[in-house]
């Protein structure tokens, strides 16, 4: 016991130490701490550490998910969701077929466990990406539409997991069925998250203090995930769900002060949770190097490669046609006019994948319910490794260096606020020349809620469906953060 605790010790030493060397080289940290980790495995006398699936599935991933929702605006994510549902679900599912065929025809696995081989390292992680998008100030369209897609692609891979292992173990598949569990599926689940929000605000509501309401938020995730995951879900979707609603009804019945030390534990937890997370992803080169020795290293690097560029190129092969072919439609594309191209390349370079496939992989049964081997667990397991490497590294470095300039960010394209709107430039027009004047407008002294979206853009009245004297309006201006 006091030799676990002491490795925990080094390992936040290791965190902190490799967040400034990251900061000083302007590295992403995730990056340097993958290194870290590998480099630690390797070390003399450093006992071996494995990563058990069930912390990264069970432990890691709710509060991760849910912190990510509750500071993710409703507003945006509501007029981003189709762009968010084609790269979570559309991208998911194309990548995980596509990476089954290339393996089936280029090394002959067989089609079930190239499905579950591509299902494992289908789903992008978007840690690294939005840190590096971040420091780069890349457009909030493009930050809202990868932070909505991280919610909900980790729900479709793995749904997409326990069909594939549950193919191979039985030896059955039927699509219909499939499809309609997934269907059945992602509605009980999003129904069941905004049923957990809404008791979970309803009793921080009533218990009026701060330590007991960021205890009550600490809980909220997981009950938001054991419960579907215990039925056969996958807990991802209830939890976004329950974030969100928590996100958009939070700021009525959770109080200032709350929310404000809500913020400040949740970003310390959420620090922690990803930098042990990367570290211990990179421990586990130790042991997958241990067990890559049952298959020949030439196999093994094939594999590795091959399935690091099909989901790489299957990435920019979706994003492009699914950004373009629905702007066909006129009444699309005039609510949602077409970005530059470069917005979208850079949407297609963020094919990072993270612990979660390997936390996916290492999940995957020892032994088939009739007592034989799993079919070719080890290589799915290097495999999945190799392409978090690959990604991360060669992905992580690339945007920076590649897309650190002004030609990357057009400031001519016209963002959410004047996209929901055809009419949109006439109403941007009167509101540069209200915000232009010196005088603020006195419905901002006399509002109740101060942070109605009418007020803050200076309108001298309300418009017709504001309620500022009931109920505060929900509009952008909306104060968020994690609750």
């Amino acid at each position: 016991m006091e030799a676990k605790f002491q490795i925990f010790l080094i390992l936040l030493a290791v965190l902190a130490g490799t967040a400034l060397l990251a900061r000083r080289i302007n590295v992403a940290p995730a990056i340097l701490l993958l290194l870290a980790g590998i480099a630690l495995a390797f070390v003399p006398g450093m006992p071996s550490l494995e990563l058990p699936p069930e912390l990264v599935l069970l432990v890691v991933l709710p509060p991760l998910i849910y912190s990510a929702s509750v500071a993710m605006s409703w507003r945006e994510f509501k007029f981003n969701l189709r762009p968010i549902i084609l790269l979570a679900v559309g991208c998911v599912i194309f990548t995980a077929f596509a990476v089954a065929a290339a393996t089936h025809y280029l090394i002959g696995l067989p089609w079930n466990v190239g499905f579950l081989l591509g299902a494992i390292v289908a789903p992008p992680d978007v840690v690294a990406p939005l840190a590096i998008a971040r420091k780069l100030g890349l457009p909030r369209r493009i930050l809202v539409v990868l932070e909505g897609e991280g919610l909900a692609n980790d729900a479709t891979a793995l749904i997409l997991y326990r069909f594939a292992v549950a193919a191979i173990s039985t030896g059955a598949f039927s699509l219909p069925k499939a499809a309609g569990a997934f269907v059945v599926i992602v509605a009980g689940e999003m129904l069941f998250g905004a049923a957990v929000g809404w008791l979970s605000l309803r009793a921080r509501h009533r218990a009026r203090d701060p330590q007991i309401e960021i205890t009550l938020s600490l809980i909220t995730p997981y009950i938001a995930y054991w419960v579907p995951e215990h039925f056969g879900g996958s807990g991802v979707i209830s939890t976004v769900a329950c974030g969100l609603y928590m996100s958009w009804n939070g700021p009525l019945l959770i109080s200032s002060a709350t929310r404000l030390q809500g913020i400040f534990f949740w970003d310390l937890v959420i620090y922690l949770i990803e930098g042990l997370l990367f570290l211990l992803t990179g421990f586990q080169m130790r042991l997958l190097f241990e067990k890559s020795k049952a298959f020949p290293l030439d196999d093994i690097l094939f594999a590795t490669a091959l399935v690091a560029v099909i989901v790489v190129v299957a990435r920019f092969a979706w994003v492009f046609p699914a950004t373009y072919l629905p702007r066909l439609l006129k009444r699309v594309r005039e609510r949602d006019p077409s970005p530059p191209w470069q917005w979208v390349f850079v949407l297609s370079f963020t094919g990072v994948r993270g612990a979660v496939s390997l936390a996916a992989a290492l999940a995957l049964p020892f032994a088939l319910p009739g007592g034989e081997d799993f079919p070719y667990r080890d290589l799915i397991l290097f495999v999945s490794f190799g392409v978090i490497f690959i990604t991360l590294v060669g992905l992580g470095l690339g945007l920076r260096r590649w897309f650190d300039g002004s030609a990357w960010r057009k400031p001519d394209v016209p963002n959410i606020e004047q996209s929901m709107n055809p009419k949109s430039r006439r109403g941007a027009k009167r509101s540069r020349r209200r915000s232009s004047r010196s005088t603020p407008s006195p419905t901002i002294a006399n509002c109740p809620t101060r942070w109605s979206g009418c007020c803050a853009r200076g309108m001298k009245s309300a418009p017709t469906n504001c309620r500022t004297r009931s109920i505060p309006t929900r509009t952008m201006s909306r104060p968020r953060g994690r609750s």
